[in-house]
């Protein structure tokens, strides 16, 4: 049996040949890919086209070209670049979805690892010390099933806490020093990080749960109740996990709009702290403010695969129904084949016990067995493709054709909006964009967008009674019922359009 230490370097050297990020902290040109890599993620994490990442890490290539020890070929930048891009996908470092370049935990990891060597962003020793006893102290008692001690531990808090109380009351109020403000600061900071990597690890093992599952399905191995049974029993795996349970705890935090405007007020407070200029650099402060929008995109990309996965383990189960009446059949085919071969003509045989009852009524022409046999439906040969072009008169198109047209150009309300927020110079709630910009036949449509506008842009929804919106179409009245929020020009204006 191999010892502890024998254990250890075993699994040091399957990370070292395997894992993506320690690959690339020990590859030759890691220093190039870091920086490349964190420059294209770092103003767009939703994806980089790929032609992008290609074109930049060719000019970084470009760039160090003379240096020997990068071994870089200045003949063919461009090929280089993407050769090195495709290795580092096959790698899993990073991930291409639909053209585009995204980044992962493995990738993160690392440029925590090298963003760590920088003394900026180490926390002191009295902070973490600080945090390991208050979680000791609540772990204890939480783990003590003594209701006398429960008690203490309970008391103490309250006595504490009416101390605070009677402290401030008369006066008394303790703030941070800069220095202990700033460690505040960079902890947040660091467990804002570690948050967005809990959430893309959920996305990478749900992609790699929905990758499993679509080759069940097409290994066509599996029945429809195997693969249901899978897909929940995934589901329910990776939600039991530790960043399973931090994403789900998010997903209902989503539904109380009141604690996550005062998540993003209690953020906005700490970074316009003047603390924050010394805890981080202006891309972090940046990345702190923007916490619960990245958040909420990180949630969208979930929640987007698992749909993808219901949708298709949904079109199975419709599709499969044919395909296991067709096995059905089958089955019953190679019954009554075996059937076939047993001697009818002897009447001994004919009147032994059988413990199948009769199925049809005698027809003289056909034998038995073979009117039980399932009929297919093929025809026996394949048919071809119709690829030749057709032509069809536009006057004789249906109106169902028309209206699929006729659809809500979000550009150009996502426009007017913002100059007709501009043009008030105060914000306005959606009843009165309402006025100022009537739905028309795509009432609910922009009600949405609006709201989306006011979620993204960190707008404060009020726990005042909801607004009434009434439109028209088509000479029928329709009222609708929305939150109370208004929208401000400025976060409009502040916000990436292309990510609504």
């Amino acid at each position: 049996m191999p010892t502890l230490s024998q254990q250890r370097t075993q699994k040091y050297i399957a990370a070292r040949q395997q894992h993506p990020a320690w690959l690339l902290l020990a590859s030759r040109r890691a220093p190039l890919m870091l920086s490349g890599l964190e420059a294209l993620f770092e103003h767009q994490p939703g994806g980089v086209p790929f032609d992008t990442a290609v074109q930049a890490l060719a000019d970084l290539l470009g760039a160090h070209a003379n240096q020997p020890e990068y071994e870089i070929d200045p003949a063919d930048l461009l090929a280089q670049a993407r050769r090195e891009l495709r290795e580092w996908i096959r790698r899993g470092l990073v991930t291409e979805r639909e053209g585009r370049v995204h980044e992962t935990d493995a990738l993160k990891t690392a440029m925590r690892f090298v963003a760590q060597l920088d003394h900026r962003m180490m926390t002191s020793t009295a902070s973490r010390l600080a945090v390991v006893q208050r979680e000791i102290d609540n772990l204890a008692a939480a783990l003590d099933p003594d209701p006398k001690s429960r008690a203490e531990h309970l008391q103490r808090r309250i006595n504490d806490l009416q101390q605070q109380l009677e402290d401030v009351q008369e006066g008394r109020v303790s703030v941070l020093t800069e220095a202990q403000a700033i460690e505040g600061i960079r902890e947040v900071y660091a467990l804002a990080t570690s948050l967005r990597a809990d959430f893309r690890r959920v996305e990478d093992s749900w992609r790699e749960a929905d990758r499993a599952l679509r080759q069940a399905i097409l290994s066509a191995q599996h029945h429809r109740g195997a693969v249901m049974d899978r897909l929940l029993g995934g589901h329910a795996e990776l939600l039991n996990t530790q960043e399973g349970r931090v994403f789900e705890s998010f997903q209902q935090q989503l539904d109380h709009q009141s604690e996550l405007a005062e998540m993003r007020a209690r953020i906005r407070a700490i970074v316009e702290h003047r603390a924050s200029s010394q805890a981080l650099d202006d891309v972090q402060r940046a990345e702190l403010r923007l916490l619960v929008q990245q958040l909420i995109a990180e949630a969208k990309l979930v929640q987007a695969v698992r749909a993808r996965s219901e949708r298709e383990v949904s079109q199975f189960m419709k599709t499969g129904q044919a395909v296991e009446n067709q096995r059905v059949g089958q089955l019953l085919n190679d019954i009554l084949q075996q059937a076939l071969e047993v001697d009818w003509q002897r009447q001994a045989v004919r009147r032994q016990p059988a413990p199948l009852p009769p199925l049809s009524t005698s027809l003289a022409n056909l034998p038995l067995i073979e009117r039980l046999r399932a009929k297919s439906l093929d025809g026996g040969g394949e048919s071809e493709l119709l690829l030749a072009t057709q032509y069809a008169d536009l006057n004789q198109m249906d109106d169902e054709f028309w209206q699929a047209f006729e659809g809500l150009d979000r550009e150009a309300l996502l426009r007017q909006t913002l100059q007709t927020l501009e043009q008030g110079r105060q914000p306005l709630t959606l009843a009165a964009l309402a006025e100022a910009l009537p739905p028309g036949e795509h009432d609910l449509e922009t009600l949405a967008l609006w709201l989306a506008l006011a979620r993204e842009s960190g707008a404060a929804f009020d726990d005042a009674p909801p607004e009434q919106i009434a439109t028209t179409f088509q000479g029928q009245p329709w009222r609708f019922t929305v939150p109370r929020v208004a929208l401000e020009a400025q976060a409009v204006r502040a916000l990436d359009m292309d990510s609504l």
